[in-house]
């Protein structure tokens, strides 16, 4: 008998401390940073885009023939700007159960940050990035593990 308890309670503890990973609210997870240097003063200059790992239980995401709309925000923490920028159309995507590799790019996050005289400097920028869906349920916010260099005039 003593030892049916002990494992009906590490049963218990097990699914007790399993965590769902598909939740109403969208759950990202940052995996990377394409680049992390920037020279703006380069008209050529490829930004950066970061790369995150998205779930939600009902995969109510994406862009729906302008009827709904899921957006990405992403904050400089450098300057505390926030953009933000619509999915594409995923209409072919699976609904329930949803899990996708997201790549949003940085470029209308990051500015410059003014100095005396417009000198040439290095600003290092972290981000933090959310997602809302179409119910507009916010997901966690996720920042970004390494920083970006930018390379201002």
């Amino acid at each position: 008998m003593k030892y049916i308890t002990v494992a009906v309670m590490v049963v218990a503890i097990f699914f007790s401390c399993k965590k769902d990973k598909f939740t109403t609210a969208p759950q990202i997870t940052y995996k990377s940073l394409t680049s992390n240097f920037v020279d703006a003063s380069d008209p050529t200059a490829v930004f950066p885009s970061v790369n995150f790992e998205l779930t939600d239980a009902e995969g109510d995401v994406g862009y729906n023939d302008g009827k709904d709309t899921a957006w990405v925000y992403i904050k400089s923490l450098l300057t505390n700007d926030i953009d933000s920028a619509i999915f594409p159309v995923l209409s072919s995507a699976t609904r329930k159960d949803f899990k996708v590799t997201v790549t949003a790019s940085l470029e209308k996050a990051t500015k410059c940050r003014p100095v005396p005289g417009n000198a040439i400097h290095v600003d290092t920028i972290y981000y933090e990035i959310y997602v809302k869906d179409f119910a507009k349920n916010k997901s966690n916010v996720i920042k970004t593990g390494e920083p970006v260099l930018f390379r201002c005039q």
